[in-house]
Order: structure tokens, then sequence, then C-alpha cells
């Protein structure tokens, strides 16, 4: 019996040997690969943390010295903060917040310039429209509205709908098209929630246009609209 078991147990081996020998360079790469994979993913967790904790501490820098008005050290900060952590949300923000310190300080062009790059590289859609709209109520200031409405254009964060559709109506109306203008303020106004008080002020847009949305109670009720 013992002989038995033994020969049993040495077919089971060959058999092994000849399996690994055929096999063994294959899962020993996959085994390599899953276990690299693994820890290049712990290895990026731990990047992304390390970016976002030091991104992080650089925002409240910036934060503090919009607070203080400081548009030369916020432009700094975010200047930094570009290079060296550009695909973080803290950057995303930066970007938003330098721009509202220079644009208050007389400073369009550099205001111009940080909400350009928010538009253009931001991950979150959110952050790119908020930018876009900002960017284009500069741009209608500068009475360049071409400009401004290509920037609309690609203003895409549903949540900001009805914002981008008020600012349409804005470049529109400052361009004498009266029509388009009531149409966007229209849109505007049925897509805002209307407990949000800034519906109140696209309610006057639209009146002082001739288009008061009382005026309209059957494109109020389809749109389902509580007056």
């Amino acid at each position: 019996m013992a002989t038995h078991l033994d020969l049993d147990e040495q077919e089971q081996l060959d058999q092994l040997k000849a399996f690994w020998k055929q096999y063994g360079n294959l899962i020993t790469w996959v085994l390599v690969l899953v276990l690299g994979g693994y820890a290049a993913w712990q290895g990026w967790n731990w990047y992304q943390r390390d970016q976002a904790f030091k991104a992080g501490a650089m925002f409240d820098e910036l934060d503090k010295a919009a607070q203080a008005g400081d548009a030369q050290k916020s432009a700094r900060v975010f200047a930094d903060m570009k290079e060296r952590f550009p695909r973080t949300a803290f950057t995303e923000q930066a970007a938003l917040l330098a721009a509202k310190v220079q644009f208050e300080k007389g400073q369009p062009d550099a205001a111009r310039a940080s909400l350009t790059w928010a538009s253009e590289n931001a991950l979150e859609s959110a952050y790119k429209t908020v930018a876009r709209l900002r960017l284009a109520g500069i741009l209608l200031d500068e009475k360049k509205y071409d400009e401004a409405l290509k920037q609309l254009d690609g203003a895409d964060a549903k949540e900001f709908a009805a914002l981008v559709a008020d600012r349409r109506g804005d470049i529109l109306q400052a361009q004498g098209k009266k029509d388009q203008a009531k149409a966007a303020y229209l849109q505007a106004w049925k897509t805002m929630d209307e407990t949000v008080e800034y519906r109140r002020l696209v309610e006057a847009k639209l009146a002082a246009l001739g288009a008061a949305p009382d005026a309209d109670k059957p494109v109020a009720a389809s749109a389902g609209v509580a007056k």
C-alpha cells in the first residue's frame, strides 16, 4: 500500500512539474501584474491624498490673501498651485477665487486669464461652467458679445442651466436682440426654482421687455410652475 501511495504521489508530482513547466512563466507574470497593479493603485491613492492635502493647505493661504484683498499674493499662490497641483479640485476653486479678487481690484485681464484656465482645465463640469459664466460677464462688460456667447456654449453643467440662460439673455439684450433675449430670459425663469430669490430679477427683466411671465400663464402651467 505504501508503495502504491508513493507511486501515486510521484505521478501527481510529475504532473505538477509538467504543468508548472508549461504554465509557470505565465502564472508568474500574471501574479506580478496583479500585485504590481494593486501596489500601484495603493500608491496612486496615497499620492492623490498627499496632493489634495498639500493643495488644500495652499488654498487656505490663497483664501486668506483673498479675504485681505491681496490680488498679487492670490495670483502668486494660484500660479504655484497650477504648476504643482493642476489636477485637484482645490486648484479649480483657487482659479475662481483668484479671478474674483483680481476683478474686484480692477485687473480684468488677470481675472480673464484665471477664468480661462479654469474653463479649459477644470475636471468638474460645475467649475468649468462657473468659470465660463463669470468670463462671459467680463466679456459682456467689455462689449465682446460674440466671445461672451461662445463661452456660454461650453457651459453645460445642468445645475447652472438657468443662470446660463439668464446671462445669455443679458448678452442678447445688449446686442439689441430683444426677441432672442426674451426667449433666453423665459427659459431661465422656467428652469429656475421658484423659491430662488434671483427669479424675481429675471421676472423684472422680462417685464422690462414687455414679456412678464404673469401674462403667459399657459406657458408657465405647461412648465409645471406654480404661480
